[in-house]
Formats: structure tokens, sequence, C-alpha cells
């Protein structure tokens, strides 16, 4: 199949414009659309989706212009992110409504039905009604009806956002492990920066309604083109360049895993201000040069109390530059 690709698309509400001059997403892969809140994302799969209409602009599928196809003639797949299971119905009748709308056969229906739902690992949950699913097995029900169908694409509309911590953790695991066994290609939209990192091969990160990048996760974490997608993408540092010596730079940028603290010496020095336990690692705020907060990562074995002096030293290597917001090194 041949990747989906977004031309010249256009679309306004009130003051907000979506404008995408051309994407085209990563066939067989998991993409991921990411951005804060009011950025486009939704919108942008809707419009993928057939849900909104473009006020300009052509949607490319398979080498076939579909803009014009109501959703249902698509053949792409899309799960909500209140997953929109009738409470009504069982989770079998609930997969099965796409179906049914196509008018199959009875057999064909009970066969992908439960195909997709051995996939999936849902097949003894499927007599039950929503209220008595988990989150969990409700979103997987949700998938299974989009799945059902054999699109060419699957849309996901930030589903991980009604989970708690732990499960989203696992949940995200298995949407990717599902990618990969299945060899399709999936969009998938959040606001969450952690968990674009951790699922996609490709992000698209807009902002304001336009691509401001797109790439590999570690390309966009390591190259940010301007400050905005630096600060948008994991904990980073911020300090004007003449406070680290720099020339050339108005500011400099640096990620908290990249610096290191000593107990005397270093580029910077100054005073713990607060230490987050968080696990696997501790966030330690160094309050340096007027009352800027430096944030340097440090092994759960590290010993920094509040109060105490720290100096901080970080390889040149590790510095973004940025000139006018834009990144020297982009």
């Amino acid at each position: 199949m041949l990747p989906l690709t977004l031309k010249g698309i256009r679309k306004k509400f009130g003051k907000f414009e979506l404008s995408i001059e051309e994407y085209t997403f990563l066939d067989k892969s998991y993409n991921v659309v990411l951005g804060p809140s009011g950025s486009g994302k939704t919108t942008t799969l809707r419009i993928i989706s057939g849900l909104e209409y473009p006020d300009s602009g052509r949607i490319i599928l398979d080498d076939e212009d579909i803009t014009d196809l109501p959703p249902y003639k698509r053949n792409i797949g899309l799960v909500f992110q209140n997953y929109a299971l009738y409470p009504h119905l069982t989770a079998y009748d609930n997969i099965a409504v796409p179906l049914k709308i196509k008018k199959m056969s009875r057999e064909e229906i009970d066969k992908r039905i439960r195909r997709v739902a051995q996939i999936l690992g849902i097949s003894s949950e499927l007599e039950k009604y929503p209220s008595q699913l988990s989150g969990g097995q409700q979103q997987r029900v949700a998938i299974a009806r989009a799945l059902v169908k054999e699109p060419k694409i699957l849309l996901l509309d930030e589903p991980l956002s009604n989970l708690d911590a732990k499960i989203r953790i696992e949940v995200r695991g298995f949407l990717k492990d599902l990618q990969r066994e299945l060899e399709m290609t999936v969009i998938h939209v959040t606001h969450d920066q952690e968990e674009a990192m951790a699922i996609a091969d490709n992000i698209m990160l807009l902002n304001n309604g336009r691509i401001v990048q797109s790439g590999k996760p570690t390309e966009i974490y390591r190259r940010p083109k301007d400050i905005f997608v630096f600060g948008f993408i994991g904990h980073s540092n911020m300090l004007p360049a003449e406070l680290l010596g720099v020339e050339g730079a108005e500011l400099v940028g640096f990620r908290p895993e990249d610096a290191r603290l000593v107990r005397s010496g270093g580029v910077l020095s100054g005073k713990v201000k607060r230490v987050q336990y968080l696990g696997a690692y501790k966030l330690v705020d160094v309050e340096v040069t007027n009352g800027k907060i430096v944030q340097v990562r440090v092994t759960p074995n590290e010993d920094w109390k509040e109060g105490e002096p720290a100096g901080i030293e970080i390889p040149r290597s590790s510095l973004i530059l940025f000139k006018d917001g834009v990144s020297l090194q982009a």
C-alpha cells in the first residue's frame, strides 16, 4: 500500500487555522501526531477520517484521492477517546456493528470477530457488556470494532488518556506490539510527550495549527528546530548564553541527563533547591545566578540535600544554541 499524504490542507475555526502544506505518514509504521491542547491534532485526525471536511487541500491514500469520500467508504478505522461503545450491546455485538452495516453474512461476521478478539486477547469478554469491562478491556473492544473492518489505516484519538498511569504504560506497549504484528499504518494523536516518545516510529509535532517539526523521536529530542520544540519535548534547561560564556547565541539549552552535579567546580554553581525522587533517578533543582533554576538528573544513590552548595558540569557537545528562537544546529 502507498502511504497517506496530506496536501495543502486548510481548515479554519474562527481565529484558528490548521495549515498543512504537505505531509506523508510512514506506511506500516506507528505515526504519532503530537502537540499541546488546541494545536490541531484532533482536527487533523477528523479530516483524515472524513468526519471533518477541509476548506481546501487533498487527502491521498494508496494513490487515490479520498477527500470527497464519506467516512464509511475510506476504509479507515477510528477509535474515539471515549471509546463510544453502545452500553446496551455486548462486546461481541459492539464489534459486529460495522460489519452489519456492510450487510455481511452471519458466518463471516462471527469469523472476523473471533479472529480479532483472539489477537486482542478479549475472547473471554465477548458476552460482557461495557459496564462489566475494565477501561483497558473497553479500549480493546473499541479497537476490535475498528480492526474488524480490516482497514488500511487505524486512527487512535488520545487512546490512553482515560487510563491510570500503570495501565497506560502496559497499553501503549500493547498498541505498539499490535501494530508490528499486523504490519499496519497507525496514526495516534496525543498531547503526552512521554507517550509519543515511547511509542512512535515517527512524530508530527503541531503547534498553533502548523507542523513545527517531524521525524524520529530521538531526532526531535536531540535536534529540536526551535525553542518551542525544545521546551515541549521532555525536561529541559534554558539559560542566557553569556551565563555559560557562549558566543554567537542568545540562549543555551541542555537536558537534565546531560549535566552532572559536583561538590565543587563546574561551569555553574548554586544551591540545591529541591530533590525529587522518581524511582529510577532523582531530579535535582539547583538555583544558580539570578534565581534561575537548573534541573540535573542524578542516580538514586547520590545524596543531595536541600540548601547545600552544588556545582554543575555540562559538556559543550550537549549544548543546544538558540538565536531569535531558532536552533543554530537545526
